[in-house]
């Protein structure tokens, strides 16, 4: 019976150091064997391993996949014309040497996360405090994400980390003076509107003005011109009648008081006041005017 339960204790323990020395690496990690502190090896291919049990070896597991750092509360960076920005961002990394990050961060990725959240503080706050408000906000952004990309590569340089990007997710104003910015803001674009608007309609006056004086010197160019036709014309037209009335000057006599009589009765309301023995009337008493009958219009 003793025999028996030596046995299965040998067994028990047995399959307990064989459970302790056998262990699974995931293709999302890292492992690396540790011996009486000294790294021993590294294993980086998935699959199941032996090692001696513990305490003669022990192992770390390390992940392999790109990790995110962000910013774990708003930072505030001063700019160089002396104003508060808030300023969220994030940092991607990898392990790609787990020896040297063992030795650098003890394999903790705390460690490894406050000693980068240092390095990007650090250099932000060089970045920022060099550019105005502007080139953080949109001129100078990008470039402010590569250098300092370029100084977290330098200071984590041969510690096993490889900084894989790095973004500004958020650059704004504190609370306390976005409304004054706003309200800055606002002013600034009305009173380029209202310049606009004054230029708009100092043009408009001057196109007006000048539209008004090409219309005068027009009209009176035409009014003048008209007038040399007219006058012209009336020329022409006496002329022809001091050419047909020269033929017949009796006719002409007579053709010329039947115009004043036209005009004279155009009206049935006027009333004339005349001796009838003028000789506006002289075409009423007679026919001939006065004249002898040979010399009668009738009978030319």
């Amino acid at each position: 019976m003793n025999r028996i339960i030596l046995a299965i204790v040998a067994l028990v323990l047995a399959l307990g150091i064989l459970a302790s020395s056998l262990f699974v690496v995931d293709q999302r990690q890292y492992a690396a064997v540790f011996a009486l502190g000294e790294i021993k090896r590294v294993i980086k291919s998935p699959g199941l391993y032996f090692k001696w049990p513990a305490p003669f070896e022990n192992v770390v597991f390390l992940d392999k996949r790109v990790l995110t750092l962000q910013s774990p509360e708003t930072d505030l960076f001063i700019t160089a014309e002396k104003k508060n920005v808030v300023v969220d961002w994030y940092l991607k990394w990898r392990i790609v040497n787990p020896t040297e990050f063992i030795r650098s961060y003890g394999g903790s990725e705390q460690r490894a996360n406050d000693r980068l959240y240092q390095i990007v503080k650090a250099a932000l706050n060089e970045q920022i405090t060099r550019r105005t408000v502007g080139q953080v906000l949109a001129t100078e952004r990008d470039k402010i994400m590569t250098d300092v990309q370029k100084v977290i590569e330098q200071s984590a340089g041969g510690t096993g980390l490889q900084i894989v990007d790095m973004r500004l997710t958020r650059v704004d104003f504190v609370a306390d003076i976005t409304q004054s910015v706003y309200r800055r803001m606002a002013a600034e674009r009305k009173r380029v509107a209202n310049e606009l608007r004054s230029t708009g309609q100092a043009e408009a006056e001057k196109i007006r003005a000048e539209a008004d004086k090409q219309r005068e010197i027009l009209i009176a160019d035409a009014y003048s011109r008209a007038q040399t036709i007219k006058g012209e014309g009336d020329a022409k037209a006496s002329e022809i009648y001091a050419k047909a009335f020269g033929q017949n000057p009796q006719f002409a006599e007579f053709y010329r008081s039947l115009e004043a009589y036209r005009a004279s009765f155009n009206n049935h309301g006027d009333v004339l006041v005349l001796d009838p023995s003028t000789d506006f009337f002289r075409f009423f008493r007679n026919p001939n005017g006065g004249l002898s009958p040979k010399a009668s219009p009738a009978k030319r």
